[in-house]
């Protein structure tokens, strides 16, 4: 026990931020579940979805920064400047990508039902959809983030 407690000390923010990452993508992949029936492993470690593991790792880095080096530091305008552009980032162009993927990918599956000669070069072709988030998504993924960075218990030496 003593090891992990050493280990997890060695850089008190870089562990919280991975806890609140590890504790999103947890909820992700029970949530899906819920929602689904079924258990897709594949979101623990993919984009996407309930909630934003993204916005939970920068806003737990945050909440640690902030209880560390405290909110007049340095380090903590960077951590949330990073946090900023990482959810306007989930919320704008990565969910348009996503808005996107699924557009071409209903494209090409017509495109492959009116014509089979175009059948082996596009039967691959699958774009991933789920890369973005909502606002909903984010949000939550925020209060992940926050209530990891508030409940972990830091050193502050």
């Amino acid at each position: 026990m003593q090891l992990l407690r050493d280990i997890f000390s060695i850089n008190e923010i870089l562990t919280v931020s991975l806890l609140g990452w590890f504790t999103a993508q947890v909820l992700k992949t029970i949530i899906n579940f819920i929602l689904l029936g079924k258990l897709q492993l594949e979101r623990m470690w993919g984009d996407g979805g309930m909630p934003s593991a993204h916005s939970a790792t920068v806003c737990a880095m945050v909440i640690a920064t902030a209880r560390s080096q405290g909110v007049s530091s340095p380090i903590f305008a960077v951590a949330c400047v990073l946090a900023i552009i990482t959810m306007h980032d989930a919320m704008g162009v990565r969910h348009e990508t996503g808005e996107q993927a699924k557009v071409l990918n209903q494209m090409i599956e017509q495109w492959i039902d009116i014509s089979s000669k175009n059948s082996p070069f596009l039967q691959n072709m699958h774009l991933k959809e789920m890369v973005g988030h909502t606002p909903l998504q984010v949000v939550a993924g925020v209060v992940v983030g926050v209530v990891v960075g508030a409940l972990y218990p830091m050193s502050l030496t």
